[in-house]
């Protein structure tokens, strides 16, 4: 049977390295289900493959869209899904990777058809944001999908907005959409990779010094202007913003990049312990190991 294997873990553990070198071994390609590498203005800070890397294994979903498109989970989905089935038709086996696990399970899992949004329901749902705050809309989602509350960043107030309109122009929960809980159609293996705490702090560390090193403030300084939007609303240019906003200083920018990026890995690690069922491996461990398990 056909099977897609999923490479999961949190920022910086070495998941594009794992799943090109599982792909080299397969004979296959990657679909990427990171949601922020599908923007092509975000080169450096979403860290995404490396030209060598790109050459090596052809991948999908990388710098394919642009941070003016509305591309939404929903449209992810229907474009992987797409891809998987022309992929199948060359391979018996499909690398997925990345850190946007609404994504992966997107992918993994059935989703209903989101609703149309009629305009006065999007226009009073920001009217209320900018007259009532961002309390104001959690608390209300918190009434209507507290599932999904407990997923969102609550400082997107896009995501939550996204969330409210669906929720209410559907009169069902959010996150009903985001994969019902029958049988996927996919033979699915999910490996995730995971590491002790200091190890994976001191790669995001390392990742992020290695980032300022490849320009990305210069990058933050040429996506300033358009900082209102929701794509750039991202770990590694909103703190930039701030500087360059004279909120804070460079040196308080870059440590909250760090702080930050070890808070979302912690929050990674959180989802993967309770979503779903994973063969875990430490990032060090060879990829003739992850060989035995598939």
């Amino acid at each position: 049977m056909k099977k897609l294997i999923s490479i999961s873990g949190p920022t910086a553990i070495g998941k594009t390295k794992k799943a090109i070198e599982l792909a080299l071994f397969l004979n296959t390609e990657i679909i990427s289900f990171d949601s922020r590498q599908f923007y092509k203005e975000m080169k450096i800070g979403t860290a995404p493959p490396s030209n060598h890397e790109l050459s090596q294994v052809k991948h999908h979903f990388i710098h394919n869209k642009s941070i003016f498109d509305n591309y939404t989970v929903y449209d992810f989905s229907i474009d992987a899904k797409s891809c998987i089935d022309k992929l199948f038709k060359k391979y018996d086996n499909i690398i997925l990777v990345g850190g946007s696990f609404l994504f992966l399970n997107s992918i993994i899992k059935e989703l209903d058809e989101m609703p149309n949004i009629p305009n006065e329901l999007r226009h009073k749902l920001n009217h209320d944001y900018q007259k009532k705050g961002k309390e104001y809309i959690l608390n209300l989602l918190k009434k209507i999908d507290p599932i999904y509350l407990e997923m969102v960043d609550k400082n997107n107030h896009r995501r939550v907005i996204r969330a409210l309109e669906v929720s209410i122009q559907s009169k069902k929960p959010y996150s009903s959409f985001l994969g019902k809980k029958h049988h996927s159609k996919y033979n699915h293996v999910s490996i995730a990779l995971n590491d002790e705490r200091k190890n994976i702090h001191n790669l995001i560390n390392e990742r992020v010094d290695i980032m300022f090193n490849n320009g990305l403030l210069d990058e933050a300084e040429q996506l300033h202007k358009y900082s209102h939007l929701n794509t750039l609303n991202t770990v590694g240019y909103k703190e930039l913003f701030n500087y360059l906003d004279g909120k804070v200083s460079k040196v308080d920018a870059v440590e909250h990049i760090k702080r930050n990026t070890r808070r979302f890995a912690k929050k990674q690690i959180t989802w993967l312990n309770n979503n779903g069922k994973h063969i875990w491996f430490n990032p060090n461990n060879s990829i003739d190991d992850i060989k035995r398990v598939l």
